[in-house]
Order: C-alpha cells, then structure tokens, then sequence
C-alpha cells in the first residue's frame, strides 16, 4: 500500500536548487539528502569469524597406597564444553561485505513512466506513487535474499518546512530520507518547480529524468537501511577521529545510493523508457551534479557510480565502501 504522510506547509514556496549539509539531530538511522543538480537543462547530446568452542579443565588422576600393596591409579576425565553465541557481522563487515553484494543482477520489472507529469502536487505524487510500486518490485527480492526483512518505505511530500524524525528540513534543500519511520522525503517545491520553469520540451524531460533518479536514490537508502548499511554506516562515521573522514564515509554512503538508484534505472532502460532525449538528459545529469558541503561525492566521481549501476544492475558494482579514497573524493 503506497502511504503518503501528511504534507507540511510552511512559509513561501520558491525553487533554489543547491546542496545542504544538514544534520540529523543524532539520529542514528538517518540518511543525509541527496546532492543536487548544477540544473541548466541540455539539449546537447552526451558522449559517453567465528568463536570457538571452549571445553572446562581436564582433572588430574590421583593415586593412593596402602602399606600392603599398590592400588591401581584411577583416573577419570570429564570435559565440559560452554557453547559460545556466533558474534554477528561487523560494521566493517556490514559496509563492505554485505549479503546484498552477492544476490546478482536486478531482474527488469517492466517499470514504465507515469502517464503524469509534474506540472502539479498531484502529477507530482502520481509519478511518486508509480515509481514506490516498481521499486518495491525491483528490490523485493534482492533484499530478501540478502538476508534483510523487506518493507515498503512510506512516502512524503512536503513544501515550506516538514518536521520528520530526523529533524526539521526546508524546500531550499533537496529531497531526503529518514530511518527511523522509513521515510522518503520528497521536494514538490523542487519537483514541480522544476518541470514548470522552463517550457523547452528537453528541459521538460531533465525534470522528469531528475526527478526519477532522486526518488530512487533515496529509495537507495532504505535499501541501506533494509540491509544494515545505514546504521553501521553512522556507528563508524560516529567513532572517526576526524572531520575529513566523516565527510569520506558520507560520500561513500550517497554515491552508494546513486548506484542503487542507477541499478534499477539501468534495469528497466527499455520499458520506462530511457532512450533519446530522455537518456541525453539522464547521462547529462549524473555528471553535473554539486557537492558544495564535499559529503556526496564530486561530479566525475557521481558519474562513475552512477554509470556503474547503469552498466552491471548488480549491487556487487555498489560497494563504495571497499573503494580507495580517491574513487570517493
């Protein structure tokens, strides 16, 4: 059932699309918001350990004598063994060697575009609604096979300012998800406010085409949610002795996401579809996308792990966290 939680209205609705460094009141399962768009539509066309059982101590035989004749030495040996609980994976082990690296390849679920467009809040949510439906289809089973429990994230609109768990966030900023009530966060403000501000029809598509990759990626992250990244992910962001380094473990998360989100993109290329104009604006957004906070990732660097999902449609091209530094700057 697609849930779509109320929507909170605060203050005027404007369109300023640019990347925020936003915090998530210490919540342990939330996600910061994707990167955003440098936006000036082309029309271009782009150039492509396992513990051990313990035993108990072993008793020593002992003799005796009597002052007429040995006695034979009785020994008796008991062994006790305490069974130890198996520690479960690591948080390195969550990020880096995760079940979900080993599922295959995403089978194309036949995902079309919605017939909407989002002139309005409604096209708007009618192209949301669609898109949770294929994503649930697509990710589903991948989850499952991870080893994770699969549920349908819920899904919210919001102009002005919306109160989530995971803080207060403002239109000004980009769509985001919080984890704690497995939520995606979506920009009308942005989403309509993009498709409405120029008229030419391959603008018109970069809308459509953003508005895509956005809803996925941070469906991305309730797939890293479902499947222990998220929160292990902020318990070794939360023990960094720096900064710098913080900031390198966000990078990786996000631009995990946007090859999450290109995986299921790639997927079902032929049945949304991602052809002519609609893939001229697609190859074009992955690469111009800005990251003024330094926490998602730099444009060359968003385009290789985009085009990574693209290409295998296989989590296995995802794992951002088994990446040297300098694939993640």
């Amino acid at each position: 059932m697609f849930v779509i939680l109320g929507v909170l209205v605060a203050g005027a609705v404007g369109l300023k699309i640019v990347s925020s460094v936003l915090k998530g009141h210490g919540d342990p399962s939330y996600a910061e918001p994707t990167t955003t768009s440098s936006y000036s539509p082309t029309n271009e066309p782009s150039t492509e350990p396992s513990g051990q059982p313990t035993s108990g101590a072993t008793t020593r035989p002992t003799a005796t004598r009597t002052t007429q004749q040995p006695v034979p030495t009785v020994t008796r040996s008991t062994t006790t063994s305490k069974p130890t609980t198996k520690p479960g994976p690591s948080d390195s082990d969550l990020v880096v060697r995760n079940k979900l690296y080993t599922v295959g390849a995403m089978r194309a679920v036949s995902c079309k575009e919605s017939d909407s467009r989002p002139s309005s809040a409604a096209g708007a949510r009618a192209n949301y609604k669609n898109l949770w439906g294929c994503l649930n289809k697509a990710w589903a089973p991948m989850v499952a096979k991870a080893g994770g429990r699969f549920r349908p994230p819920n899904v919210a609109t919001f102009t002005g300012t919306v109160q989530s768990p995971c803080g207060s966030m403002r239109d000004t900023g980009p769509p985001f998800y919080c984890g704690t009530n497995d939520t995606i966060y979506m920009n009308l403000t942005q989403d309509v406010g993009n498709y409405n501000r120029y008229q030419q029809s391959y603008s018109k598509v970069w809308a459509r085409m953003w508005m895509l990759h956005q809803f996925a990626h941070e469906y991305g992250h309730h797939v890293q949610n479902m499947t222990g990244i998220l929160s292990a992910y902020n318990r070794i962001r939360y023990e960094r002795a720096t900064y710098a380094k913080g900031l390198e473990d966000s990078r990786r998360l996000e631009l995990q996401a946007s090859c999450f989100s290109d995986i299921f993109i790639g997927s079902n290329r032929r049945t949304y579809p991602i052809t002519g104009n609609s893939l001229v604006q697609w190859k074009w957004l992955i690469a111009n996308t800005i990251d003024l906070g330094h926490d998602h990732g730099a444009p060359p660097i968003h385009k290789y792990w985009a085009q990574r999902g693209w290409d295998a449609r296989n989590p296995v091209a995802c794992n951002t966290f088994a990446a040297s530094p300098r694939q993640v700057q």
